[in-house]
């Protein structure tokens, strides 16, 4: 019995993705189902945050930072929002973690929605709150400097 509802399940999952690649595409499906940097680390490890609520949908986004030298050493995240905005906010993160606060300051929302093979015309908003609230973390980290 514990054999065929596993297969069920696998199945489902299989058909569940297929369906997600054909609304969306596959770099985002895997990101959404196997986010990258998800969750809020401990105090320990956070130099700076931010958590909000923005966007059309008023999605949550929490950004947690750690920055040694200018450079983000640990790039973390949550949010309560659709798929794409967990790959679009895992996808910054992957982007950033190891670069300096300038050049996470000058991506744009065109270099998440190009490292992610395209997001859809109706969910292009989801970069646009990543990287407001990416700009306005590291503005409040250097005004703590």
């Amino acid at each position: 019995m514990a054999d065929e509802f596993n297969v069920f399940i696998d199945r489902l999952q299989k058909k569940i993705i297929k369906e997600d690649i054909k609304k969306h595409n596959e770099i985002i499906v895997k990101l959404f189902h196997n986010p990258k940097n998800w969750g809020k680390p401990s105090k320990e490890e956070i130099i700076i945050s931010d958590e909000r609520r923005g966007g059309p949908k008023e999605y949550f986004l929490g950004f947690y930072l750690k920055i040694e030298e200018d450079i983000i050493t640990k790039a973390n995240f949550v949010t309560d929002g659709c798929s794409v905005m967990i790959a679009t906010a895992s996808q910054t993160t992957i982007l950033i973690e190891g670069k300096s606060l300038l050049f996470a300051k000058n991506l744009k929302p065109e270099d998440i929605d190009k490292a992610l093979n395209g997001l859809p015309e109706d969910e292009k908003h989801c970069a646009d709150f990543v990287i407001e609230t990416l700009r306005d973390i590291i503005e409040k980290y250097k005004q703590n400097q």
